[in-house]
């Protein structure tokens, strides 16, 4: 990765106040903040169910499809 790719995503990352960049002297020491990490973290995990609950149904009905296709004999497209 080149470095003003590095330096765009920091800046990405920074506005979204995922990180915070400081100086020191030529240096510019990038620190994680944790805080908006734990509230997605936490937003994500109020979900976790609802979105395994219907990913498990999807793989049902997917599991359903091909047995019948096997049982009728039709070939995967």
């Amino acid at each position: 990765m080149s470095l003003p790719a590095v330096s765009k995503h920091l800046k990405v990352l920074e506005g979204a106040g995922l990180i915070s960049r400081g100086r020191e002297a030529q240096w510019r020491p990038c620190r994680l903040e944790a805080r908006p990490l734990r509230e997605v973290a936490d937003w994500v995990e109020r979900y976790r169910d609802c979105w395994e609950q219907r990913l498990g149904a999807l793989d049902d009905y997917l599991s359903q499809i091909q047995q019948r296709r096997r049982k009728h004999g039709r070939k995967k497209r």
